[in-house]
């Protein structure tokens, strides 16, 4: 029994110096691995001027629904299924009870009113300039004008956007974009610090000079206005969903996935 403690105790005394080491071993290998990303390849805050890489930040500007949406045909008819199979067992009350109501007192709270129409003069006249179209729809701000990349110079349909420059973040030159377009963020909502979605743009062969480049979208919202003074774009228009696809019929598909309406 005393020498096979002996040999218990010196086996763990092994073990002890063989996971040292090992330690020892995955310490050193973790240090030259941490100086040769600081040696080598660096940390930064911005992009290196050497790299001809671009980052655009995008925005997806959009009005929510005003009014309440019309309800598909499919689901009116499985509420109204509902209703007839939830009568069937409901409670009788006493037809008295049910009366009482119509016996109260009528005060001034009770406000005789016409609800709004819902197709307003923008969408008789298709005034896509408009924010007072398609209230039960949600609109998406387009910019007519030459922008980063555009096929020599020319005007194209486009979000706001900015070349990533010096801000600290993606949000930020996001938010820089769409100030420089309707000058003031006060009606605006940003969703979230994080892209909605990217893409890698690669232009087309005629262009020289020009490389590819990645788009990050941001997502913004209209809040408590109806107005924008929107600048630095010869003509703008808000737009549905399915017009928007219209104008990007490149980038159709991925975007008809990424914006969810």
């Amino acid at each position: 029994m005393p020498g096979l403690v002996l040999r218990t105790s010196t086996h763990l005394i092994v073990e002890f110096v063989v996971v040292r080491s090992w330690t020892m071993q995955r310490t050193m290998q973790y240090a030259r691995l941490a100086q040769s990303l600081v040696t080598g390849r660096g940390f930064s805050t911005s992009t290196s001027k050497s790299s001809n890489d671009k980052i655009v930040a995008s925005v997806v500007f959009e009005r929510l629904p005003v009014v309440i949406p019309k309800v598909d045909p499919a689901v009116y008819a499985f509420q109204e299924f509902s209703f007839r199979w939830r009568q069937q067992y409901r409670r009788e009350y006493p037809e008295a009870f049910l009366k009482k109501s119509d016996t109260r007192g009528k005060g001034d709270y009770q406000i005789e009113f016409e609800p709004a129409p819902r197709i307003t003069e923008a969408d008789k006249s298709n005034n896509q300039r408009s924010l007072q179209r398609a209230l039960d729809r949600r609109l998406y701000l387009l910019l007519y004008g030459p922008t980063f990349a555009s096929p020599s110079g020319k005007s194209v349909w486009h979000f706001p956007e900015k070349v990533y420059a010096s801000e600290k973040t993606l949000r930020e030159c996001a938010e820089s974009a769409l100030k420089s377009v309707i000058g003031d963020l006060s009606h605006t909502y940003f969703v979230g610090n994080a892209p909605m979605g990217h893409i890698v743009i690669q232009p087309a062969e005629a262009e020289q000079g020009i490389n590819s480049f990645k788009r990050f979208f941001f997502k913004s919202q209209v809040i408590a206005t109806n107005k924008f003074n929107i600048k630095m774009c010869e003509d703008f228009v808000w737009v549905t969903k399915e017009e928007l696809l219209e104008h990007f019929p490149e980038q159709a598909e991925f975007l008809n996935k990424m914006i969810i309406s």
